[in-house]
């Protein structure tokens, strides 16, 4: 009867702090941001033309069909692609997308999650001014492996 008890009060236990873990971080369980096995050429090809090809994992579906369906004003630049291009890098995006999402809206900046705020929460603005980063969407500067989906903080290194 004892280890039926302890089975019982472990997953219990287990349970209210993943619960306590999405509540604390603003309801956002956005998984892990990794590449699917799969590439896509024609992403990593266009994407990867004026900025790093973000990962799909670090946004939900949705975020991505926003995205993609207003590439004529992709912040502030037209980034338009023909209709089959759009089509297999929105498939691409959405099919390998976040699906633990928990957050109530879509964002179209990761630099804008709360997963991203509370991941660099501890960097002072200046640091994102540094000459070797420029900005806080330029993942590479400091994450090595970013271009592969790998953000482990045991592996960050911020420039000087």
């Amino acid at each position: 009867m004892k280890p039926l008890f302890i089975l019982i009060l472990s997953l219990a236990f287990g349970s209210t702090t993943a619960l306590a873990d999405s509540d604390k971080y603003g309801g956002e369980n956005r998984g892990k941001p990794v590449l699917p096995s799969q590439s896509n050429k024609l992403w990593k090809q266009e994407c990867g033309a004026c900025h790093m090809a973000f990962a799909p994992g670090l946004l939900p579906a949705e975020s991505w069909r926003k995205m993609m369906g207003g590439l004529d004003k992709h912040f502030g630049t037209d980034a338009s692609l023909t209709a089959p291009e759009n089509r297999e890098i929105t498939a691409f995006l959405v099919n390998n997308a976040s699906n633990r999402w928990r957050a109530p809206s879509a964002p179209l900046r990761i630099t804008e999650t709360t997963w991203f705020q509370r991941k660099h929460d501890e960097l002072a603005a200046a640091t994102w001014k540094r000459a070797a980063i420029k900005s806080p969407a330029n993942c590479a500067a400091c994450h090595p492996g970013a271009d592969k989906g790998d953000f482990e903080e045991d592996r960050v290194r911020i420039p000087r």
